[in-house]
């Protein structure tokens, strides 16, 4: 792979990870919390991708396979599994 497309992927990796992490900590609510999450899913991808890709990021991209699994809960938690916020608030009416 060419070493401008492993910079793209490094980069982008690393400047997601930013931004999912500033939404995440945002705590703006599940949904948006939820989409930070996803953020940080194409984060991990992309340096997984970098890290098998590069002779000397393997050990990043065995990392981030471990985050996108913690990533990928996030975005169930917050997305796709019946919010526990919505039924507090239903029982407190």
């Amino acid at each position: 792979m060419s070493e401008t497309s492993l910079a793209i992927l490094q980069w982008y990796g690393a400047i997601s990870g930013m931004i999912g992490a500033l939404i995440v900590s945002l705590n703006l609510g599940a949904r948006k919390t939820g989409f930070g999450f996803i953020v940080f899913v194409t984060s991990s991808l992309a340096l997984i991708a970098w890290g098998f890709l590069n002779d000397e990021g393997k050990a990043v991209g065995y990392q981030n396979i471990g985050l996108l699994a913690i990533n990928l809960l996030g975005v169930y938690r917050y997305l796709i599994a019946p919010g526990e916020e919505e039924e507090n608030e239903e029982a407190q009416a």
